[in-house]
């Protein structure tokens, strides 16, 4: 095995660990053990292989979490904000907001639940920070960044 795949295989399995555990609190050093690496080498090589930082991958992970919830539940702001792993929620509402754009409410109020397959949904709403910087004005940026990417839905 070349030293680069199992380098890999050893990063996609912390990215795989935010995935499944993101409402829970995980550090940098954890995620280090689980690639096993130190921590800083973990988050050049997560940087250099997934282009961004293991904390921004988890902050936008936690976020699509959110905006699934947002749309698709009526729970309050607040108990969403807990459930995806944010511990204050002046902290999700400011991360959200640079994120998507609007704020939770504004989004929750815009956003009508989608009728598809979940692995679709997840793909067409998955927030990017290439979408957000590609969109310099805040107002409904992401409605833009995910209609574009996707086609609208056949009804049947």
């Amino acid at each position: 095995m070349h030293p680069n795949e199992d380098q890999n295989r050893r990063l996609l399995r912390a990215r795989d660990a935010m995935d499944r555990d993101f409402a829970e609190p995980l550090d940098v050093p954890g995620l280090a053990r689980v690639a096993v690496m130190s921590p800083a080498h973990f988050s050049r090589q997560f940087r250099a292989t997934f282009g961004e930082t293991p904390h921004r991958y988890l902050q936008r992970r936690r976020i699509e979490r959110a905006c699934a919830l947002l749309r698709d539940t009526e729970l309050n702001v607040t108990d969403i904000s807990f459930a995806v792993g944010f511990e204050s929620l002046g902290t999700f509402s400011r991360t959200f907001t640079a994120i998507i754009g609007r704020s939770p409410s504004a989004y929750r109020a815009q956003a009508t639940p989608l009728t598809a397959p979940v692995c679709f949904v997840k793909g067409w709403t998955r927030p990017s920070s290439a979408d957000k910087a590609a969109q310099p004005d805040r107002a409904g940026s992401a409605d833009r960044a995910v209609s574009d990417k996707h086609p609208t839905l056949p009804t049947s």
